[in-house]
C-alpha cells in the first residue's frame, strides 16, 4: 500500500503539473479558439477532480507498478502512454466523429499531448517509487 501511494501522488502530481501547464498557459488561448462557445468560463470541478483521481490510478496499476515490478522505466513509460493513448484516443477520436466543429486539430494534438503527460508522469511515478520504496 505505501508503494502505490508514493507512485500515487508522485505521478498525480507530475500529472497535474504537466496539465497545468498544458492548459492553462501553452494551449488554453488554442483551445479557447477551437472551441469557442463549447468552452467554459471556468470548468466544473468535480468531474475534472474525479478525472484526474482515476486516470491517474490507471496510469499507476497499468503502467508505474507493473514497470517498478519489472525495474524497468521503459515498461512504465511506454505502457502509462498506452493508456495515453488508449484514453485520449477514445475521447479525442470520438468527439471528432460525433461533434459538430470539433476541429480535427484539436484532435490530434490533445490525443499527442495526452499519450506524451501519461509517459512523462509514468516514468516519474516510478522514478519517485525506486527511489523511496522499500
Amino acid at each position: 500500500m505505501k508503494r502505490f501511494l508514493g507512485a500515487y501522488l508522485s505521478t498525480l502530481v507530475a500529472f497535474l503539473l504537466l496539465d497545468g501547464l498544458w492548459l492553462g498557459v501553452l494551449m488554453g488561448p488554442a483551445y479557447r479558439a477551437w472551441l469557442g462557445p463549447l468552452m467554459l468560463a471556468q470548468p466544473v470541478i468535480f468531474p475534472a477532480v474525479l478525472f484526474y483521481l482515476i486516470y491517474i490510478a490507471g496510469i499507476v496499476l497499468i503502467g508505474v507498478l507493473p514497470g517498478v515490478r519489472s525495474g524497468s522505466a521503459a515498461h512504465a513509460a511506454g505502457y502509462s502512454a498506452l493508456l495515453g493513448v488508449m484514453a485520449y484516443g477514445t475521447y479525442d477520436l470520438t468527439n471528432w466523429a460525433t461533434l459538430q466543429g470539433w476541429p480535427a486539430q484539436l484532435a490530434l494534438v490533445d490525443w499527442a499531448w495526452g499519450t506524451f503527460a501519461s509517459g512523462v508522469a509514468g516514468a516519474v511515478g516510478y522514478g519517485v517509487s525506486r527511489r523511496f520504496s522499500d
